[in-house]
């Protein structure tokens, strides 16, 4: 799972490489900064005065850097073009046994077996929909309110690798044995005679509902913390850090762990698994309750009592943490 941080982000006080910009000298003319710089022509107007000339990028804008320029292109455009396919295919198959309906002709006996296949697999280019529309604003919502802590890593895209792939693999994994080896398989749980079970229906409801919520309250989270909020954990405090206590803060105590959390249990509601349900359950509750706790400890060293007493006011709303 992405490693995430709650509003009162505290810097880690690890030294950062400076990061020298490229001379005009030594980008123009080839020649390193120690040369003589060849004399350039500045543009001028038309009444002959020098034009503002433009300023290169920062060191760090270039490719391989931590805020290269390309890289940020090419995860933005890899992220937008998987969110379309997962919008339109997700869109496509779940309307396919309609269309079907409409367009029944001979032999459309071996169409409606192909679409009792594959409609229910609209479930799997929804989950690539949800997990490119996460990882976009993880970086975009950075970006926009945070941005001087903003890097490629922003994405989350490689956070706590390999094991955060590995689990959306199993997700997906698991789903398409559902819904296509095991589709005419009982209920995993239809022996347990003590309650009856909701619908398939209405458990992907409550996902949905989970999917939309989670990522809002998360949104909404980094949006409200701004410049107070960074993915890494921090362990010095910055000046601009506050500890923010108001809006979602003040109904949430870790909104953004919380909305993560939902969310990703409501990814595997939709997709009607069990195994990744529970183990996305048992894996998130205890990083996130490692994390919390390591993380209030140096909230309550930094804010002393204000901390303490908006602890004990506001919970977190993420079972037993």
């Amino acid at each position: 799972m992405p490693s995430t941080n709650i509003s009162t982000a505290l810097d880690t006080g690890a030294t950062t490489p400076t990061l020298r910009r490229p001379s005009i000298s030594s980008t123009l003319t080839g020649s390193s900064s120690d040369s003589p710089a060849s004399p350039i022509s500045i543009p001028q107007d038309g009444n002959g005065t020098a034009a503002p000339s433009a300023s290169l990028p920062d060191a760090a804008s270039y490719p391989g850097q931590k805020r290269s320029l390309a890289g940020i292109a090419l995860r933005a455009f890899c992220l937008g073009a998987a969110l379309m396919t997962g919008v339109i295919l997700a869109m496509a198959l779940a309307l396919l046994p309609w269309m079907q309906t409409r367009t029944m002709t001979v032999g459309s006996g071996e169409r409606t077996a192909a679409t009792m296949l594959l409609a229910p697999l609209w479930r799997l280019p929804f989950f690539l929909a949800a997990l490119s529309t996460f990882h976009f604003l993880e970086f975009w919502i950075t970006a926009r309110y945070n941005t001087q802590a903003t890097s490629v890593d922003s994405f989350l895209l490689t956070a706590n690798w390999p094991a955060y792939a590995i689990a959306h693999l199993a997700a997906f994994v698991e789903c398409f044995i559902r819904y296509t080896l095991l589709r005419h398989a009982p209920h995993v749980l239809s022996f347990v005679p003590v309650l009856p079970l909701p619908s398939r229906t209405t458990v992907m409801l409550a996902g949905l509902v989970l999917v939309v919520v989670g990522q809002a309250v998360r949104t909404a989270a980094m949006v409200q913390a701004g410049r107070s909020f960074n993915h890494m954990v921090q362990h010095k405090r910055a000046a601009s850090h506050a500890l923010v206590t108001d809006g979602i803060y003040a109904w949430l105590r870790h909104p953004s762990y919380f909305g993560f959390f939902w969310w990703a249990l409501g990814t595997q509601l939709v997709l009607g698994n069990v195994v990744c349900l529970l183990g996305y359950m048992a894996v998130l509750w205890r990083f996130f309750s490692v994390r919390i706790r390591h993380e209030e400890q140096l909230l309550v060293r930094f804010f002393g009592d204000d901390y303490v007493q908006y602890q004990k006011r506001v919970g977190t709303k993420i079972p037993f943490i």
